[in-house]
């Protein structure tokens, strides 16, 4: 992914939400409004989880040392970790607190144009922030869907910018109309309704969220297109006849490892094996440039080793030449 769209998005989400968190409270200094005192925290909780992405962005540039060898580059995912866990639990069940207490010792609304007011407000800024996601992600999107793009990026940053974007203009959504129904009723108990509402929408997503970044932190594989490009370099028709085996890992959002047994011919002399090797490097990073490591070993395909199966610990020759991921 782009690394300044990605911290583009961050920016205009940090700046929106930082001026709605401070509306948001005056509003419920004001009002008295749990929705208003709900949304603020999960504004400010926002604020915070942008400045962790962009903590996390920071420290992924580190240049890689003795002990960690292939760099930082799963920095971003960690922080992108955390960031769920800020948001399911001060945002969502704090929210989730108010609406209970709100529910049960409810009060009316005072001077609610205040929340009103903030609310509208806050609609506006969310969207353009929303907005400025939305075209950053489309740049990288492709012909992919939004599930797809948001379950298999490899960057977490958009996504996570995404999620909490929609989640926001939900959550203000629903606190508007938490708000509103308190004033057309006069009962209170609405306003926790939607805060209570709120909470559940934030741990909904925080989990989401956990659930993606726990499986890049856990180490995915290049994409299916990625991939297919890789297999379709390595091999040169002359010297480096298939692929008997190949896996692929990310140690990044933009750096890739590959690592394959390939055919060679059985008569090759060591230096054309060293050359094919080179050339097929070479023709990796040029068809998949964030292919940064490259661990290519040669061997001579065998249809007798072919035969027993898909092992990719099969040797000489291993499964039939075709790329995994």
């Amino acid at each position: 992914m782009s690394a300044s769209g990605g911290t583009k998005a961050i920016v205009a989400a940090l700046g929106a939400n930082l001026a709605i968190a401070v509306a948001k409270f005056v509003a419920f200094i004001f009002s008295g409004s749990s929705s208003m005192l709900a949304e603020s925290v999960h504004s400010l909780a926002d604020s915070g989880n942008q400045g962790l992405l962009l903590l996390g962005g920071k420290k992924a540039k580190r240049e890689a040392t003795p002990q960690h060898p292939f760099g930082y580059g799963r920095e971003r995912y960690i922080y992108a970790f955390l960031v769920s866990i800020v948001l399911f639990s001060v945002g969502g069940m704090f929210a989730i607190y108010e609406g209970y207490e709100k529910i049960k010792h409810p009060h009316e609304i005072d001077h609610w144009y205040w929340p009103v007011g903030v609310l509208i407000f806050a609609i506006i800024a969310e969207s353009f922030s929303f907005r400025t996601a939305i075209k950053e992600s489309n740049l990288l999107r492709g012909n992919k869907s939004w599930t797809e793009f948001v379950r298999h990026a490899k960057a977490p940053e958009l996504p996570v910018v995404l999620l909490e974007d929609l989640g926001a203009l939900v959550g203000l959504i629903l606190a508007l109309g938490g708000v509103g129904l308190a004033l057309l009723t006069g009962d209170g108990i609405w306003d926790g309704i939607g805060t209570l509402c709120i909470g559940v929408l934030l741990i909904l997503i925080a989990i989401i969220l956990a659930a993606e970044t726990k499986s890049l932190l856990l180490g995915e594989s290049a994409g299916v297109e990625d991939a297919e490009k890789i297999a379709k370099a390595v091999v040169d028709g002359d010297t480096v006849t298939g692929v008997i085996h190949m896996r692929t890992l990310h140690l990044g959002p933009e750096e890739l490892l590959v690592a394959a047994k390939i055919a060679l011919q059985h008569d090759d002399t060591a230096t054309e094996v060293a050359s094919a090797i080179n050339a097929a490097e070479a023709r990796i990073r040029e068809a998949v440039p964030i292919a940064r490591v490259i661990y290519l070993e040669p061997d001579i395909y065998s249809e007798t080793e072919a035969a027993k199966g898909a092992d990719p610990e099969a040797a000489p020759g291993g499964p039939t030449p075709t790329a995994e991921h």
